[in-house]
């Protein structure tokens, strides 16, 4: 069963030196999925979401362009595996007759997902492997963050990025880089 998902927050990646933290999320189930991206796909995807207009078309945009001009939609995008730390995931076109299963980075996959205003799936497989609940997770360990994990303190900060709650990313964002400096 695949389960659906919304872009919930976007931010750079404390972690990732020059990479990206896209937070995908089941609202019935408030299940989360961070994935580390590269910086011009982030920046597709930020475009996209914002609506913002730009000089001359991204990749992203020739695509989506281009199955226009086909006539062939874009019918979703399955996260479908994660292995090793890596992400795999499919886009779903439909043409006048056939559908076509593709291989994509996820990444891709949701920059095209976002400009066309397709859905945005994972697998129960991958929801069970890789999704973190923010808010439960979280609620149990209050006051020092001398009790979370690297990994948490992460997960944390991409958690209250997505709430815009910026004055505490900064304590978070402090504590992360004196962990990594000892």
């Amino acid at each position: 069963m695949n389960h659906e998902l919304s872009v919930v927050a976007l931010s750079e990646s404390i972690s990732s030196a020059g990479n990206f933290v896209l937070v995908l999320e089941n609202s019935v189930s408030k299940q989360r999925i961070p994935l580390i991206i590269g910086r011009t796909e982030a920046q597709s995807i930020a475009t996209a979401m914002e609506k913002m207009e730009v000089s001359r078309p991204q990749t992203h945009d020739l695509f989506a362009t281009t199955l226009n001009l086909l006539q062939a939609d874009l019918k979703q995008v399955v996260i479908n595996r994660f292995e090793k730390d890596v992400f795999y995931a499919s886009i779903f076109i439909k043409n006048k007759t056939e559908i076509f299963e593709i291989d994509a980075r996820p990444s891709d996959a949701i920059a095209l997902a976002v400009r066309l205003g397709c859905p945005i799936f994972a697998s129960e497989e991958v929801i069970e492997q890789a999704s973190f609940i923010s808010e439960d997770k979280f609620r149990d360990k209050k006051g020092s963050y001398a009790e979370f994990s690297l990994e948490e303190l992460e997960q944390l900060l991409v958690s209250i990025l997505a709430k815009e709650d910026y004055e505490s990313a900064v304590r978070i964002r402090e504590v992360i880089e004196k962990r990594k400096n000892r």
